[in-house]
């Protein structure tokens, strides 16, 4: 998913927070709810000793605290996903921060349904989800929402998860099978009994911003969403009517502060702050040594290659992943789509392998198709037309997209890399990744065949052989408004 930032200033007020008396507790009245929460984590663990130092520092003063995670836990660091039981570091360390709930998010369906079933009765805390139908899958069917409890008062927490267009989460489908997604917004709607019954009602989800408006919009009984999907940094909560909307960005580089005063069983009045991590200066020893235990991976930290230059921006990496399936599989063409490119850049000097990983997590494996270029402009064109931007970052050709007054596309213009046109007369061989072949819709007679090697693999034995790798700084694609 593309970030949405919005502008940051740092905040750190939250030190006094730590220190100050906790709202009155004892005495009939208000109540005061902090919930820390975090969202697309992505297996970023570094900062997870300074979370469980914060956690623990406001529980010292305060007898409701809360931590929340709004989804995506997983895919983005090899220590955490590419061991043998993929996915428990971060597991443990969520446990280790006292984790109270966490929303699922659509790369929670990446450790494969076994997997995730694992890591949930790992779990100190529930995931939930309103919108999962698992009773025909090997998911372990999740619940819709959960209740906390400060002291007499219960407030209700309903989770839900973003689908594509597709009709799923965005995960490879095979990772899915037998589970019913329904419309987050659609089955939402049938739990408004919990504003009812308990006076209040939060929200954690995986929606994005772009899916938490519309929620807020259908149904104003919610009193704040946690959010997550969108990668939305938020210095100040979005408010869409009274419904309140808080994200804290991506990458475990910030946590949110969300205070509410509860009265007679409704909130009264609610806070929010960001609190970035590297302002907080202390760590949790006992987290800490965990992290450093599982980032001592000796076959992870092992170099396979040099970078000779920075490998910056999704043109760079891109063509690195896309030359790597060109070379090792033999094609005419590759494509690599942006949303699997997870890292900004590769800098100048060695290339572990755990840096391939951070750069290509999914596991995803190469398909190679027969194809027209009549077949190729529509892999492109639909590509585009998803986010109205380029997609598909090639190798073996250059295209430019041009587009409508809309911002839609309207015809392909191909060319090898020197510029030449492709003769129409042609089948060309053309290596996707296995998550295109499955999600994307695009014109082709043939089904498809696996490699059965992983792009990521690929990509392995590309650098392997060559040792020393550089990029031109020359764009593949490009984009020209219709006359």
């Amino acid at each position: 998913m593309k970030k949405i930032l919005v502008p940051f200033i740092l905040s750190l007020s939250f030190i006094l927070a730590v220190t100050q008396p906790a709202y009155t507790q004892k005495h009939k009245g208000p109540v005061e709810v902090i919930i820390l929460h975090v969202n697309d984590m992505h297996a970023k663990i570094d900062n997870m000793a300074k979370l469980a130092y914060l956690a623990d520092s406001l529980r010292k003063s305060h007898p409701y605290i809360f931590l929340f995670s709004a989804g995506d836990n997983f895919t983005g660091n090899p220590v955490v996903d590419m061991v043998e039981d993929k996915g428990y570091p971060m597991i443990d360390l969520m446990n280790q921060c006292g984790f109270n709930l966490s929303a699922i998010g659509n790369h929670e369906f990446d450790l494969g349904q076994e997997f995730f079933n694992k890591r949930r009765e790992q779990a100190n805390f529930p995931f939930i989800s309103c919108n999962i139908d698992a009773s025909g899958a090997v998911l372990k069917q999740p619940k819709p929402y959960h209740l906390l409890k400060a002291g007499k008062v219960k407030i209700p927490v309903l989770g839900i998860i973003q689908l594509g267009d597709n009709g799923m989460p965005d995960s490879h489908p095979s990772r899915m099978t037998g589970v019913k997604f329904t419309d987050g917004i659609t089955k939402a709607k049938e739990f408004s009994w919990l504003k009812d019954k308990y006076g209040m009602l939060l929200a954690l989800t995986h929606l994005g911003v772009e899916g938490d408006v519309p929620l807020a919009k259908a149904m104003p009984q919610i009193d704040v969403i946690v959010g997550g999907h969108s990668h939305t940094t938020m210095t100040a909560p979005m408010m869409e009517g009274n419904v309140m909307i808080v994200q804290t960005g991506s990458g475990l580089k910030n946590v949110g502060k969300t205070t509410l005063i509860i009265d007679k069983k409704k909130i009264v009045d609610r806070k929010y702050e960001l609190i970035p991590l590297a302002s907080v200066k202390s760590s949790d020893a006992a987290v800490q040594a965990a992290i450093d235990k599982y980032n001592d991976n000796k076959e992870l930290n092992r170099v396979i290659a040099v970078a000779e230059n920075d490998f910056t921006g999704e043109n760079a990496l891109g063509g690195l992943m896309t030359d790597a399936v060109t070379a090792i599989h033999g094609v005419d063409i590759s494509f690599q789509n942006t949303g699997g490119i997870r890292i900004g850049s590769i800098p100048k000097g060695d290339i572990m392998l755990k840096d391939v990983y951070r750069l290509d997590p999914f596991g995803n494996e190469v398909i190679v198709y027969k194809m027209n270029i009549a077949e190729i402009q529509s892999l492109i064109s639909n590509a585009f037309n998803r986010n109205k931007e380029v997609d598909l970052i090639p190798s073996g050709v250059k295209y430019t997209v041009v587009t409508d007054q809309n911002g839609l596309c309207t015809a392909v213009k191909i060319t090898d890399v020197n510029g030449s046109p492709l003769d129409p007369n042609k089948e060309y061989t053309v290596g996707v990744n296995s998550y295109i072949a499955a999600s994307y819709r695009f014109d082709h007679r043939d089904a498809g065949a696996s490699q059965f090697k992983t792009t990521a693999q690929t990509l392995i034995e590309y650098l392997t052989k060559v040792k020393n790798v550089t990029y031109d700084g020359v764009a593949r694609t490009a984009v020209k408004p219709e006359k």
